[in-house]
């Protein structure tokens, strides 16, 4: 969809923003997902405004695994949902966002959650992450359905109340002009170091705690398929030598995924929406 795709106000198809054809099922069904997402908490958590937001007006240290759901839930809705259940999504999170606001402790900025630099920056951390680790773990895309993707997922950004004024990267070159941009504003708060200790260490109780070193391996690779740049902010190396390895770790972990049985690794979005559309 272009960048003038649909925006609030706009009533969405009856069978939702997607359909069984588009990329944005394709890479969204992909099991490199979870690990995009972890990147993705991780590269919007060096936006000192973003990160505020996020550590002043979450229970994210409570419930990390309730926030990592809800994310979930929204992708799952808007990808796959019926236009009834994508617009229910995008509604509660603009009920939300409106409530969101106060001030960085570090810069003394003030911040709101319904920003559109702090919304596109969400965004863009968002499907550049879906889009570059399931390319780099294996997902076979050309350059023309990347730049699809990034259009498709536009019309979510304008959803969310990414204003038409406000231009949303339609293509890699864009994505990558436009990280370049916001690169002087970001910063490694406090708050942002205790994000990435509780993606290494979030709560775990009884059995899952057989699963810590298992989910810190995942964080780990998930920072490992941060920009060099990033890595540098958060005091790691930015060797080329990591981002190999990253990706011959990542295309080894969806390689294993992907033997699992499809009901093991498809949420129940996309299954309904697979019965939907009889795919």
């Amino acid at each position: 969809m272009p960048n003038g795709g649909p925006g609030p106000g706009t009533t969405l198809p009856a069978d939702g923003l997607f359909g069984p054809d588009s990329i944005s099922w394709r890479v969204h069904a992909d099991p490199s997902m979870a690990l995009g997402g972890l990147r993705a908490l991780l590269l919007q958590a060096l936006h000192p405004l973003a990160m505020a937001g996020v550590a002043q007006h979450s229970a994210f240290r409570e419930d990390p695994w309730g926030r990592l759901h809800r994310t979930a839930s929204f992708i799952g809705a808007v990808t796959y949902g019926t236009g009834p259940e994508a617009q229910q999504a995008v509604d509660r999170v603009r009920r939300v966002h409106v409530r969101v606001r106060g001030t960085e402790p570090v810069t003394g900025l003030p911040y709101r959650a319904d920003d559109p630099e702090l919304l596109l920056w969400v965004h863009c951390s968002e499907v550049g992450s879906f889009l570059g680790t399931a390319r780099r773990a294996g997902l076979a895309l050309t350059d023309a359905e990347a730049a699809t993707y990034l259009r498709e997922q536009a019309a979510v950004a304008r959803l969310v109340g990414v204003p038409g004024t406000v231009p949303v990267p339609e293509t890699p070159a864009e994505l990558d002009r436009y990280t370049a941009r916001v690169r002087p504003r970001l910063l490694v708060t406090p708050a942002a170091r205790e994000a990435v200790r509780f993606a290494f260490l979030p709560p775990l109780h009884g059995l899952a705690l057989a699963a810590t070193p298992a989910w810190a391996g995942l964080a780990g690779l998930a920072l490992a398929l941060l920009p060099g740049w990033a890595r540098r902010m958060y005091g790691l190396p930015g060797w080329a030598l990591t981002d190999r390895t990253a990706t011959l770790e990542a295309r080894a972990l969806r390689t294993a995924a992907l033997r699992l049985p499809r009901s093991w690794r498809e949420g129940p979005h996309l299954v309904a929406a697979r019965e939907r559309h009889g795919v």
